[in-house]
């Protein structure tokens, strides 16, 4: 193996990614700038985002940047040609968005997949998706294996859950080397806060600020929250694996209830805050924890970040 990111300590690439052409879409963003880290220096990396949420301060130097919509289709498939794998991570991650403005939400994360699919088809690019726990809705037992039900309580999660299958069907269908990666509670430097999933920029904002921090509900619903840099490791293994036409979870197969999760942000930060606590979000789910040993067996993925370093990491200003 081979390192390379911009900041920190170095991510190791797998050897097979080395000198090949990827192409991260959404890598404006938060998990696709940090996967652009990892690669850069020892792959051709190109961007496709349309920097609605993205921006590019967070891009290193020497990424070739296309600025363009995924439901562009020339834009699309100009971006890849001549790329060996494409790293999926464009759409819209707000659940509340896509409560709000459902079918936008759908055009990008469902039809706009679509059309980075279809492009890696016909140039037969290697896809790696970013898929999410939220496919699984209120989960029938934990930890939740990829096998669980899937009952998705949002339009978003139905939408990855599509990207998921077609993911997957890609495969059956047209034989693309294709991965799901179903994401749990992602969290790390250049996160943005948004429902649970950024609820510890939350936190650590609240807390930073002496202000009180907000608990939805009793605090007691639990969570797997996973570093961007295992999210990261999860990627790169996934675009070098032989266990194609799949889906892993990319968790840590631990969790942690908001209110402890609230009272720890709340040491490492110093804070005196004090923890108060609001209506239940419509529709959360009680429990969430990943089941990663599939991802184990046939990634060699194992989380490396407990969330107490990486909440000791983002309080002293971690990589930005």
């Amino acid at each position: 193996m081979n390192s390379g990111e911009r900041h920190g300590r170095p991510i190791d690439v797998p050897a097979g990614l080395t000198g090949a052409t990827v192409l991260v879409t959404g890598g404006a963003g938060f998990i696709g700038s940090h996967i652009a880290d990892a690669l850069v220096g020892m792959a051709e990396v190109r961007v496709l985002d349309n920097l609605s949420v993205g921006t590019t301060e967070r891009l290193p130097e020497d990424v070739t940047f296309i600025e363009a919509d995924i439901r562009n289709r020339e834009a699309v498939r100009n971006a890849v040609e001549g790329v060996d794998v494409i790293f999926h991570e464009a759409g819209n991650a707000s659940v509340q968005r896509s409560i709000e403005e459902p079918a936008a939400s759908h055009r990008t994360n469902v039809v706009g997949s679509a059309v980075v699919l279809d492009a890696a088809r016909a140039v037969d690019a290697r896809v790696v998706s970013a898929s999410s726990t939220a496919i699984y809705g209120h989960p029938e037992q934990v930890p939740i294996a990829e096998s669980a039900r899937k009952a998705p309580t949002s339009p978003y999660g139905v939408e990855k859950l599509a990207l998921d299958r077609d993911t997957v069907l890609y495969n059956e269908l047209y034989g693309l080397p294709t991965v799901s990666l179903r994401y749990f509670n992602v969290y790390g430097p250049r996160q943005t806060a948004s429902e649970y999933s950024g609820v510890i920029d939350v936190f650590l904002r609240q807390a930073q600020a002496g202000e009180d921090i907000t608990v939805d509900g009793g605090g007691s619903q639990t969570r797997d929250f996973v570093h961007v840099r295992d999210v990261v490791r999860a990627n790169l293994l996934a675009a070098v694996t032989d266990a194609v036409g799949t889906a892993f979870n990319v968790g840590t197969g631990e969790s942690v209830s908001i209110e402890s999760l609230a009272r720890t942000v709340r040491e490492v930060t110093g804070s005196s805050s004090d923890l108060t606590y609001t209506d239940p979000r419509p529709g959360d789910i009680t429990e969430s924890c990943a089941d990663i040993s599939k991802a184990r067996e046939h990634l060699g993925y194992e989380p490396t970040v407990s969330l107490e370093d990486g909440l000791a990491t983002l309080v002293r200003g971690g990589v930005h």
